[in-house]
């Protein structure tokens, strides 16, 4: 049902949107198994999170399983963004229990967040260096966007930084309890969970604190999905005629162009992330990314339009494999 209504939040005609995915042909297809990489690398995330913490008894393609079943409940859940935590604790915890199943859930999403952060500085870093070369201009509206992105990366890497050295899950409740109507709940859910909280929080630190080198990995494979994901964007331009002087600088050009559409996007549609599929934040990122680098609203709409057919394909793709591992 979920899906169903996904389908119908395009803003076109099913005609129109059929044009749009036959203009894009085998790029979509690219497209897809390109994410089914970054899929297998969020999976390889998850593995060495599991591994920091003991032994993982979990294989690789039930890991794959795992990450793109959760990642199709978070884009279709009436909350967007939340609904495949639940399911990914529910399935690990049949291997590792359910204190490690959800730490090291905790972690991979922390470490999806954290890595963000570092996505959005390195946007801010190429976007200044394109502008030192002349290649694109640095209105006053820029600037303030650059400056406040600045300021929520660093307070966002500072929190999630003490979040890793001390563990957050406690804080997380008690912080709970001063919402209005939640304080007795978040009172008695600790009382009642005090030492499993507290375990999970160990565990939480200990990645960091005694296996750095786990850390580092998780970490550095998330970052290297985010940039790859710039080749979808990085495809589209392709067929958009951008790089056909099929020079090395033109590509790489068009690369860094793709990659600020990406960081733009990703930027606002995480601002309002609570919407399922993102709905409208990410169709507004497109436009504004694209209009900030001076191309024309046709490229923003056709790719906003593609991704989302793409994201519904692995939405659809997840949904049945979980299932699929259901009914065995």
């Amino acid at each position: 049902m979920a899906v169903i209504v996904m389908l119908m939040t395009f803003e076109i005609s099913f005609s129109e949107l059929w044009s749009h995915i036959h203009r894009a042909g085998y790029w979509l297809v690219a497209a897809i198994l390109l994410w089914g990489t970054l899929y297998g690398l969020n999976a390889l995330t998850l593995q060495v999170i599991i591994c920091g913490s003991g032994s993982c008894p979990v294989g690789f393609g039930r890991l794959w399983q795992i990450v793109v079943s959760g990642f199709a409940l978070n884009t279709t859940v009436p909350v967007g963004g939340i609904g495949g935590e639940p399911y990914r604790i529910m399935e690990l915890s049949k291997y590792i229990g359910v204190e490690r199943a959800t730490s090291s859930v905790l972690l991979f999403a922390m470490t999806h967040v954290f890595s963000h952060f570092w996505f959005w500085l390195t946007g801010i870093a190429v976007y200044v260096l394109l502008w030192a070369a002349g290649l694109l201009p640095l209105p006053v509206t820029m600037r303030w966007l650059m400056a406040m992105t600045l300021l929520l990366c660093v307070g966002g890497i500072w929190v999630f930084t003490r979040g890793y050295k001390y563990g957050l899950v406690c804080k997380a409740i008690r912080l709970l309890g001063r919402v209005p109507g939640l304080r007795n709940w978040s009172r008695r859910f600790e009382d009642t969970h005090r030492e499993s909280l507290k375990k999970i929080d160990q565990q939480i630190a200990q990645l960091q604190g005694q296996n750095r080198r786990a850390f580092m990995q998780s970490f550095f494979l998330e970052y290297v999905g985010r940039i790859l994901q710039s080749f979808e964007v990085f495809f589209f331009l392709m067929l958009f005629g951008y790089g056909a002087e099929q020079t090395v600088v033109g590509y790489l050009y068009a690369f860094c162009v793709a990659f600020l559409i990406l960081v733009f996007t990703s930027l606002f549609a995480n601002l309002i992330g609570f919407i399922p599929l993102q709905l409208g934040g990410r169709e507004g990122g497109f436009a504004l990314s694209v209009a900030a680098l001076g191309m024309t609203a046709e490229l923003g709409l056709f790719i906003s339009l593609i991704c989302r057919v793409r994201e519904i394909i692995w939405a659809i793709i997840g949904l049945l494999l979980m299932r699929i591992i259901n009914n065995k």
